[in-house]
């Protein structure tokens, strides 16, 4: 069943915008890790804001599980779709971790003592158990966003959209978010929209979509995606670490296969040297 459908919208930020969607066709499949990429500008957090209808588009139309996401059906489309924006603090609307959880399951009419279940659910899907009665304001960068996450997971929603919520992180947060992202997918069956500017997060992806003025322009598998790396270049983007050194390898004479996997590369350099 298809999580999200896009059919032909079109979206503008008003008749001064340079900015347009035009015609976009995009879908997300239950299940499905879809990693969305672009340049600042190029229409990736649109996408997400228009996914749950936090955005109206101008025309066409965008569904969550075949509900149109308009009029009434807004309430329950955002209930199916959970964002998490970049900065976890202006998404804290309590000081008490267990008080912030609670806050979009209370106010979706869920019974109070289906919220304990679902607060002790979520923390534990990010694993922030132990902090159920911390402040807020006393945690690291990383929490913040688990407590976001967890946030959004006790709505008990069907898809999630990651909009550039590593940004704000070191790289020990952006690694601790993926992996409880990563578990998410693969033990509760969410799907997954990470939209993002870090190629390594996107390697994770069953599908990798770009974007560049409004459209979409390159998807395929991360595979697929970061074999092209003059296209990426074009679209201002960059490969990732692991692409950038097995080019330099060949470079440099040493024949290596194409992988986006640091152990198999690993066995690759080591049958070359011995």
């Amino acid at each position: 069943m298809q999580a999200i459908a896009f059919e032909s919208v079109d979206f503008s930020y008003g008749e001064d915008s340079a900015f347009r969607i035009k015609n976009l066709n995009f879908t997300v499949e239950e299940g499905e890790f879809v990693a969305v990429l672009g340049h600042n500008g190029s229409g990736k957090s649109t996408l997400a804001r228009l996914a749950n209808g936090i955005l109206t588009p101008d025309g066409g139309k965008v569904s969550a599980f075949g509900i149109p996401a308009e009029g009434k059906n807004l309430y329950e489309v955002r209930k199916k779709v959970g964002v998490v924006f970049q900065n976890p603090d202006n998404q804290t609307v309590a000081s008490i971790v267990e008080d912030d959880v609670a806050f979009g399951a209370e106010n979706v009419g869920t019974p109070r003592e289906e919220i304990g279940k679902r607060i002790e659910f979520a923390l534990k899907a990010v694993g922030m158990e132990e902090y159920r009665h911390a402040t807020i304001a006393r945690l690291s960068g990383g929490q913040k966003q688990r407590i976001a996450i967890a946030g959004v997971l006790a709505l008990k929603p069907g898809v999630i959209i990651l909009d550039e919520s590593t940004a704000m992180l070191d790289p020990r947060g952006r690694r601790e978010i993926m992996e409880v992202v990563k578990r998410l997918k693969e033990e509760e069956g969410l799907t997954v929209v990470l939209i993002t500017h870090f190629m390594e997060e996107a390697l994770m992806a069953d599908r990798a979509v770009v974007m560049n003025r409004g459209e979409i322009v390159m998807q395929g598998t991360p595979q697929e995606i970061f074999s092209r790396s003059e296209d990426l270049i074009t679209y201002n983007l960059v490969l990732p670490r692991i692409r950038y050194i097995e080019q330099r390898l060949n470079e440099g004479g040493m024949s290596v296969g194409g992988t986006l996997d640091t152990q198999i590369l690993a066995e690759e350099i080591a049958r070359c040297v011995s």
